[in-house]
């Protein structure tokens, strides 16, 4: 099965790649710096808001 990588829009091979899905080792470090540098981020409170709602009680 072929996919495309999600950083550098190559086309790879799924079964043979160690780095999927990633082509490379490359592209897997560029998402995991981005995901260390807060670029990507999940939705959700802020921990403030949630520390606020904890010392109600």
């Amino acid at each position: 099965m072929q996919i495309v990588c999600r950083i550098c829009r190559k086309k790879t091979t799924w079964e043979e790649n160690p780095y999927r899905p990633f082509c490379s080792e490359r592209c897997k470090m560029i998402d995991l710096g981005a995901w260390a540098s807060e670029d990507y981020r999940i939705e959700g409170k802020k921990e403030e808001e949630e520390d606020e709602g904890e010392l109600d009680d």
